[in-house]
């Protein structure tokens, strides 16, 4: 289990800047992660550059595996796996076959067993044999223009202006606060701030995210554009190493997702369960998807994208998914979009249970309309078409747990073992690996940044043993509520 026994902590909320001083005890809302020196703002002007490809390798360097070959592998494992998992599951699926009858049986065993089996498989195998390229260095950095859409951020906006100031990037760059005609007093305290990068624009009623980020994206003016939430804390060098990650990516690289975490985690326990979910499941996937080659969704809430891409594809399209159709977008034109792992961001994750089942009903909203509106992707020939392919599987995969699996548990409480029984144990050790995996993956991330995971244990057993049983009905009823056209609404992230 994770174990932070120190008590330096990043405190965004502090009045203090741009020095991050060590804090006896971390207050409401502080970040929860290590942080190991100061941060000392760069102001140094230069001009635009793309870089060129990558150096060749040096003639030391360990034996170089294709991305092809990679992913070769870890589907012959994630295949192996679930031959193994099959012949394991046939008694579990009999016994069910004489109750249900054997398509039932199979659909119901293989949704909450064996297709997340071998995904998992696959998952574990890719995070294995990943090795991210090194960032290229630069000379001159380009310029960035950083978009802020905000509705009634007071709370938190001034400190999301200042974690910019904090950041050590070595080009110049400009922020665009733009006020989606907020009722409290955002733009008041934006305009109080004595930046000179900054610049606020009024929206003159509340249109929504989308319609804020293209007028930001028409008034802003460098060809490189970073979107950043107006509840969201940049840790030291994230702006650096998210342009020093797209720069050094492939050339038909067209955006890179930062990395979110959870800097509300201390709140209650729905934030704790959210800050392994952030930690594991969100970064792990998005990983694995940037290594072959496609990650699909480059969050709005801190990602970078190239300017004439975005105007290629229209902007932002207004709807309750509007950053992972925009990366649909992207990935139907047969551009890559990246992930840059140590590009880390802190953002507040939903603090009430009624938020955060909104929250994913509104991601699964937008997954639903990104199909709609780019689902010719499904026939890309890339490899990461499969992770899309996993997307149409995942409704079914949500159902199957939703209406079978969790009543399954609820029998096996009365010793009635159709669906939960003695068998669905072998699940456990797939389980504990793939979190294990994760784990070291994310932590190796974090020393590298001088960040330490710290103590959550009462979050972790939530999100091992209880997450699942509202996220997944959470996402079934999102899925519904888009089929059934009813009514959105754009709440928080």
């Amino acid at each position: 289990m994770p174990d932070d026994t120190r008590n330096l902590r990043l405190d965004p909320t502090s009045p203090a800047a741009p020095i991050l001083e060590p804090q006896p005890e971390p207050a409401e809302g502080a970040g929860d992660l290590l942080i190991t020196h100061a941060i000392h703002p760069v102001a140094t002007p230069v001009e635009s550059a793309r870089a060129p490809s990558l150096d060749a390798r040096p003639s030391n360097a360990p034996i170089y595996i294709s991305v092809q070959v990679k992913f070769a592998l870890a589907l012959a494992i994630g295949v192996g796996w679930l031959a193994f998992s099959v012949a394991v599951a046939m008694p579990w699926i009999d016994s069910l076959a004489a109750i249900a009858g054997r398509p039932l049986a199979l659909a119901v065993v293989a949704g909450i067993a064996l297709i997340p089996g071998f995904m998992n498989a696959f998952l574990i195998s890719s995070l294995l044999l990943d090795r991210r390229p090194p960032r290229r260095e630069f000379d001159t950095w380009p310029a960035v223009s950083i978009l802020i859409a905000a509705y009634n951020e007071e709370a938190s906006i001034v400190d999301t202006l200042r974690s910019l100031a904090n950041q050590n990037y070595p080009g110049p760059f400009e922020v665009l606060v733009i006020d989606d005609g907020s009722v409290d007093r955002t733009a008041e305290l934006v305009a109080a701030c004595d930046y000179p990068w900054l610049r606020l624009v009024r929206q003159p009623m509340n249109a929504g995210k989308s319609a804020a980020l293209n007028r930001g994206l028409e008034e802003s003016v460098h060809d490189i554009v970073v979107t950043l939430d107006g509840d969201s804390y940049l840790y030291r060098n994230a702006l650096k190493n998210l342009v020093g990650r797209y720069l050094s990516d492939p050339a038909h690289t067209r955006a890179v997702a930062g990395t979110m975490l959870v800097r509300n985690s201390r709140r209650n326990w729905v934030t704790r369960a959210q800050e392994w979910d952030y930690f594991h499941g969100i970064a792990a996937i998005k990983r694995v998807q940037s290594l072959y080659q496609g990650t699909l969704v480059a969050q709005g809430a801190f990602s970078i994208y190239d300017r004439a891409a975005l105007v290629e594809v229209g902007g932002w399209a207004d709807c309750v998914g509007e950053d992972i159709v925009l990366t649909w977008a992207l990935l139907a034109r047969g551009y890559r979009v990246g992930h840059a792992e140590d590009a880390c961001c802190f953002t507040n994750a939903p603090d009430t249970l009624r938020q955060f089942v909104r929250q994913r009903q509104r991601w699964s909203r937008g997954m639903i309309e990104a199909f709609r509106a780019y689902g010719g992707i499904l026939l890309k020939p890339r490899l990461s078409t499969m992770f899309v392919w996993w997307n149409v599987l995942f409704p079914w995969l949500d159902l199957a747990y939703t209406t079978f699996f969790i009543p399954g548990m609820l029998l096996a409480f009365f010793g009635i073992f159709w669906i939960a029984g003695p068998l669905t144990l072998a699940l456990l050790p797939m389980a504990l690996l793939v979190n294990l995996v994760m784990y070291r993956v994310g932590s190796q991330m974090f020393a590298r940044s001088g960040l330490c995971v710290r103590r959550n244990v009462s979050g972790f057993l939530i999100y091992a043993f209880v997450y699942s049983l509202i996220l997944q009905p959470a996402c079934v009823a999102g899925y519904l509520a888009e089929l059934a056209g009813l009514r959105k609404t754009w709440g928080t992230k």
